[in-house]
């Protein structure tokens, strides 16, 4: 008796505690409470059959934001569509390898997060040896984070949102001008006490716009040089030394692949600007139209959706800190994907697998046990399928109160409270709300598929479903996930399978190793890589590499 109470108390806690980790602070967006509460309470709205719209973005803005300052999934796809303002606490060591001296810098330049990127910038002779400077923030230092592979200088849009904030419209033909880019970043940002722009490529760096106000010098070390080629990326094979240094700085770079991600940058979610945000960017809806999340563009934006963009940003950094909402938006994100992401793997896993009549039966039942798993605390007890209603066995409309317990469980709460939304919170908050919408929507229309078919072990029918109607549920459940799935497109199911070894790492296509200089407008078909614009480079896809000599990709 005791341990049942038990258990019955954990399992409240457990539920009580996911409640409470997306209610965070009491909140409200400019629209009024009763525009939420009205769209909650639509019953057209809990339809099972529904599926999103085909322009529908509230999935991407939560994937992108969900993915903020994570190597592997802005690597997967190096396009960015989100810029958000930051800071750099106090206290946090920045790098900066010297390419001339003992000589602070005076001008603009960049540091790295990572001493092992700044290293590749010490030049010296092996005779002189190179100069590393190692820097302590001692106030905090407002920065502006561009996310996807936001320092990858080639031509197919890794720049366009820099180059909407520095110059207003895109200069394809300055992709490789970065003297002139960060001059006119920190012009701009200097208006608005911004003293850095984030941006990563093999890792994360920060364009620094003055070096003197907001750090000081830990160290500057006279070091061995570290004798690393500085030819084309395509030449690294040949230099041994130099693939070493590469690999070991990937291998440095694989602790901020996933979350949560680079810590030692504070985002403002709260400021959060997106280019899939089709109120603030409706001109790049018709443009996206067909086209896979690889082949995004911000190339095309309205001259107007420019000026919109540019005076977000304004607002965002020129906002009193009071007006923020004080919601941690980046854990309601993660809780969500912490949620779903390994169960929707599993599920996904479990109806792919073939089986033959004699065991499928059972098989069903596993899968239904899981989708119950997920439903179980949103499962109300009036929700049962009716005998006598035909129309709502065929639509499953029974099931709606758990879709809709379901959906509203990670946003409810903040709905419920609100006081004070930002544009951006109020963008964020429709990402999840779109986001678990469609999640809840499949699983309680397999779930639902499953109670009707007679492999629910809750609800056993009187006599067992033929192995026909079983192998037809399979087949709808299996279309399900997998739709769901790629919809979602979560970076956390990118992975190598089967898992690489101890002399291994997952590796995902990572410029500059491979591309050719941005200068160099066709691939040289003799080239030791492969063309960047094709194949595994253009949509990149993991896999094992050695991280022990003998090297290789």
């Amino acid at each position: 008796m005791l341990s049942t109470r038990k258990a019955a108390a954990v399992l409240w806690l457990v539920l009580a505690f996911e409640r409470v980790l997306t209610a965070q602070t009491p909140l409200s967006s400019h629209a009024p409470l009763s525009f939420y509460t009205g769209i909650e309470n639509d019953p057209g709205r809990w339809d099972l059959g529904e599926a999103p719209a085909v322009n529908a973005t509230g999935h991407l803005v939560f994937e992108t934001a969900n993915s903020l300052l994570q190597h592997w999934p802005n690597t997967r796809y190096r396009i960015g569509h989100t810029i958000v303002p930051g800071t750099i606490p106090v206290g946090t060591f920045l790098y900066h390898g010297a390419l001339t001296g003992p000589n602070l810098p005076t001008a603009l330049d960049w540091v790295a997060v990572e001493p092992h990127h700044s290293m590749g910038f010490c030049h010296g002779s092996i005779e002189t040896g190179c100069w590393h400077l190692t820097l302590k923030v001692t106030r905090s230092m407002g920065v502006l984070y561009f996310d996807g592979s936001s320092s990858v200088s080639i031509p197919e849009g890794t720049m366009d949102t820099q180059d909407l904030v520095a110059w207003s419209k895109m200069k394809p033909e300055w992709v490789d001008n970065e003297e002139q880019r960060i001059m006119d970043l920190c012009k701009w940002g200097q208006k608005y006490g911004v003293n850095g722009f984030v941006r990563m490529d093999v890792n994360f760096e920060v364009m620094i716009c003055n070096f003197t106000s907001h750090m000081e010098v830990v160290s500057f070390l006279n070091l061995e040089s570290t004798r690393l080629g500085h030819g084309s990326p395509t030449d690294l094979p040949e230099d041994l030394n130099t693939v070493h240094h590469v690999f070991e700085l990937m291998h440095s770079t694989s602790r901020r692949e996933m979350y949560p991600g680079e810590t030692r940058i504070l985002l403002d979610f709260s400021g959060l600007v997106s280019f899939y945000d089709t109120t603030l960017v409706p001109s790049l809806v018709p443009r996206r139209v067909g086209l896979e999340r690889w082949d995004h563009r911000v190339g095309g934006i309205s001259s107007e959706d420019i000026e919109r963009v540019q005076e977000r940003l304004v607002q965002a950094l020129t906002r009193p800190p009071v007006t923020t909402s004080g919601i941690d938006w980046k854990t309601v994100l993660r809780v969500v994907v912490d949620r779903y992401a390994s169960r929707l793997e599993m599920m996904q896993y479990l109806v792919n697998m073939t089986l033959d009549d004699g065991t499928i039966f059972g098989h069903a039942q596993q899968v239904q046990r899981r989708l119950r798993t997920v439903l179980l605390p949103y499962t109300v007890f009036a929700a049962l399928p009716p005998n006598t209603s035909a129309t709502a066995n065929t639509t499953n409309s029974w099931a709606a109160p758990v879709f809709r317990e379901c959906a509203t469980s990670h946003t409810a709460s903040i709905v419920a409270h609100v006081t004070i939304l930002t544009s951006s919170e109020h963008l964020l908050l429709q990402a999840v709300r779109e986001t678990t919408h469609e999640i809840c929507r499949v699983v309680t229309k397999m779930w639902a598929s499953g109670m009707m078919t007679g492999v629910d072990p809750f609800y056993p029918p009187e006599q067992r479903p033929e192995a026909d109607h079983i192998r037809t549920l399979m087949g709808e459940w299996k279309e399900d996930v997998t739709q769901l799935i790629s919809w979602l497109d979560w970076s956390v199911w990118v992975k190598c399978r089967p898992a690489c070894g101890f002399e291994e790492m997952c590796y995902l296509p990572t410029w500059p190793i491979g591309f050719e200089p941005p200068f160099q407008t066709q691939w040289d078909s003799a080239s030791l890589w492969p063309d960047p614009n094709k194949g595994e480079w253009k949509r990149p896809q993991p896999k094992c590499i050695r991280h022990l000599e003998p090297y290789g990709f």
